[in-house]
């Protein structure tokens, strides 16, 4: 901790461990600094204009960062290492939520991460290859970002506001992280291949492959029940994530 800082930080280790970011970015260093959250981060938790734009989450992250990076260019699965430390560091370790009708409670300080495979990957490049089993067909892709997501979102709005029945979210984010097809970069091929080409059971391996190799935090848990049952269960992000008072 810099002993200009006025405020307790601590260091918080990215799942990624930063290899897929260039050599010069801040990120690189696999870990970013971040604040205790104070009564000024709770305005913005409560923040209604942020919360009925969708985007109070970043505003909290961007003002718990001490590190100074870009934060557009964090992937999602870092993102989401920095969103549980600041849980944590916020409010605590213990999160309740509801499970079948009763308050179960976990640690999350006990949800590991699931750290990138360095073996796949190029240090500093954030791409990687994919052979879709069914076709064959080579798929080079990247692991979005939260700039990614942010233009992924605003075109998934835009196709809504032409049809309010449109449901295009699983196609447009394969669309944006897919980078070649059989070494073909082109954008337009890309789409036209996601759109066309792309069978059901190829994507659902493509899917697989991806939420079980990409950095993350893995939001899994053991709870107990009222009658001494132990269970596994997914964590879900609740509104009382954030808010464990309400």
């Amino acid at each position: 901790m810099e002993q200009a800082n006025k405020f307790p930080t601590e260091m918080v280790e990215l799942p990624s461990r930063g290899l897929v970011y260039p050599e010069d970015s801040p990120l690189r260093s696999g870990k970013v600094e971040m604040k205790y959250m104070t009564a000024r981060e709770e305005d913005i938790l409560t923040n209604q204009n942020y919360i009925k734009q969708g985007i109070v989450l970043d505003k909290l992250l961007k003002s718990l960062i001490v590190s100074k990076i870009d934060y557009d260019d964090l992937i999602i699965g870092d993102k989401n290492a920095i969103l549980v430390a600041a849980r944590i560091l916020g409010y605590g370790k213990d999160y309740v939520f509801k499970y079948k009708g009763e308050d179960v409670t976990v640690d999350l300080s006990e949800c590991p991460l699931r750290y990138i495979d360095e073996e796949s990957l190029t240090v500093g490049v954030n791409e990687f290859t994919y052979t879709l089993p069914s076709t064959g067909t080579i798929i080079s892709y990247k692991i979005l970002t939260n700039k990614d997501e942010r233009v992924i979102q605003a075109e998934i709005n835009g196709l809504k506001k032409l049809d309010k029945n449109s449901s295009s979210e699983l196609s447009t984010r394969l669309k944006y992280a897919i980078q070649s097809v059989n070494g073909d970069t082109d954008k337009k091929t890309i789409r036209d291949f996601v759109d066309n080409y792309f069978l059901a059971r190829d994507s659902r391996a493509f899917r697989d492959h991806l939420t079980k190799t990409q950095p993350d935090v893995i939001m899994e848990a053991t709870v107990e029940t009222s009658d001494g049952t132990e269970e596994g269960v997914n964590v879900p992000v609740t509104a009382n994530f954030f808010w464990p008072d309400f």
